[in-house]
């Protein structure tokens, strides 16, 4: 079913790529990670779909990888990124990662 789905990566609609983005998400399947990987740096992709990518639960394992994506995509990333630390761990407020600096993700954007 992750490879019916990620057929739909060339659909036009980019409403439906987001959708198909965020079950990937949702489903966390290591089989939709090749797929979903490659989504944040497109920058032919729409912004929408780029963020839905960068910030699923995947994420952690991957950011390293990403390329500089641009604005939406890496700020996505570093919410994400601080979304699994406060899952990971006893801090008490998980919004902080854009307050903070951040050495995981640096990029001149």
């Amino acid at each position: 079913s992750v490879l019916a789905l990620a057929d739909g990566f060339d659909d036009p609609s980019a409403l439906f790529r987001h959708e198909i983005t965020y079950v990937f998400g949702q489903m966390q399947h290591p089989a939709a990670v090749s797929s979903l990987i490659k989504v944040p740096s497109n920058l032919n992709e729409a912004n929408m779909v780029r963020h839905e990518a960068a910030e699923g639960p995947w994420i952690d394992c991957h950011a390293r990888m990403l390329p500089c994506p641009g604005p939406v995509p890496h700020e996505s990333c570093v919410v994400a990124l601080d979304m699994y630390e406060y899952e990971n761990n006893e801090q008490l407020q998980y919004a902080d990662g854009l307050s903070r600096r951040d050495t995981r993700m640096q990029c001149d954007i």
